[in-house]
């Protein structure tokens, strides 16, 4: 099964690195299992610590779900969890912002 790769970046606020990394190494077990289940495979997140910027690079399987996850209850928790750390919207969810892929390499 070929699988989609994309890319995008959040805001992470100054001072919260220590505490968004201890949240993302509780992630919640539902949460793992909701990812994945909407055809997330391989997510990393990398911090650009001089801007406060997250890069989020994952693999999605065709057919995923990704875009109803802003629906799910345990999404939405998350958000709510994780708002105090980040730039968000006013429904919670992180503000994220596309990146094209302008080179790969296999």
């Amino acid at each position: 099964m070929q699988t989609e790769k994309i890319a995008f970046r959040m805001f992470l606020l100054p001072g919260c690195e220590a505490q968004y990394r201890q949240r993302h190494d509780e992630i919640w077990p539902e949460l793992v299992e909701l990812l994945k289940a909407s055809g997330v495979q391989d997510y990393s997140i990398f911090l650009d610590r001089e801007h406060h910027v997250l890069y989020a690079v994952l693999r999605r399987t065709p057919g995923h779900g990704m875009g109803e996850l802003h629906r799910h209850p345990i999404m939405q928790k998350w958000w709510q969890h994780m708002k105090d750390l980040m730039c968000t919207h006013p429904d919670g969810s992180p503000v994220a912002e596309p990146l094209p892929c302008v080179f790969h390499l296999d």
